[in-house]
């Protein structure tokens, strides 16, 4: 049974991405399960240097995923688990949540209705440099919103100044570095500025622009559907 993992901050700060995120798997009928005890899946210890800790913390999150595939909603985590614990010998069979709502919409599981809004997205560093990862959110946004870039995207995308720490460290940075990226997504027209990722999503709240992460925005599409919009 797939598990899926939902990552500190949509577990426990951001639970709109997690709700979001398990209505659009069972309109789709998949068979899924959460951990009742999820913890930390090690990155942000990584990132920050704690490497003895990560490496205990990924001892114990991989054990507790074992051999189930799993989908995840933070690009942190993804690049975590694909990447690092491959490189401590742990071999997880895991996707990024838009990779496989891309997959269910593709093959006919799930169904939306297109919405009359303009949306620019915003590449996590962790999906976009980090693990090569540009195409199924955009190909997915493309499934029911118009899609308008900004100036600088995919592997060339402006971090949204949260990670490596940087928020918790130096937020004056942090908040310099989401003004600016702001102000690109401004700059597209968009209605929406759309992201993958919730350390993105929390940084890049805005007063001036509707941010949500990409299971947000889907399940408006498919409330749409459901007549419920």
């Amino acid at each position: 049974m797939l598990i899926y993992f939902r990552g500190c901050l949509a577990r426990e700060k951001l639970k709109s991405i997690s709700d979001a995120t398990e209505s659009l798997l069972r309109e789709a009928g998949v068979d899924y399960r959460v951990l009742d005890d999820e913890t930390c899946c090690g990155s942000v210890l990584l990132r920050t240097g704690f490497l003895e800790e990560a490496r205990r913390q990924m001892d114990d999150t991989a054990a507790k995923l074992g051999d189930s595939e799993v989908v995840v909603s933070c690009a942190g985590c993804y690049r975590t688990i694909k990447t690092d614990y491959a490189r401590e010998g742990y071999t997880v069979r895991v996707k990024h949540i838009s990779q496989l709502l891309l997959e269910l919409i593709e093959s006919g599981r799930l169904d939306l209705n297109k919405i009359n809004i303009r949306v620019t997205y915003h590449d996590p560093c962790h999906l976009s440099r980090h693990t090569g990862e540009t195409s199924a959110p955009r190909e997915l946004i493309g499934k029911f919103a118009e899609l308008v870039e900004m100036e600088n995207h995919g592997a060339d995308s402006r971090c949204c100044g949260a990670g490596g720490g940087a928020r918790s460290a130096h937020p004056e940075i942090s908040d310099k570095v989401a003004s600016e990226r702001l102000k690109e997504a401004k700059e597209t027209g968009a209605d929406v500025l759309c992201t993958a990722c919730p350390f993105c999503r929390l940084n890049l709240e805005s007063d001036t622009v509707e941010v949500l992460d990409i299971t947000e925005l889907m399940e408006r599409a498919l409330r749409g559907r459901h007549g419920n919009e």
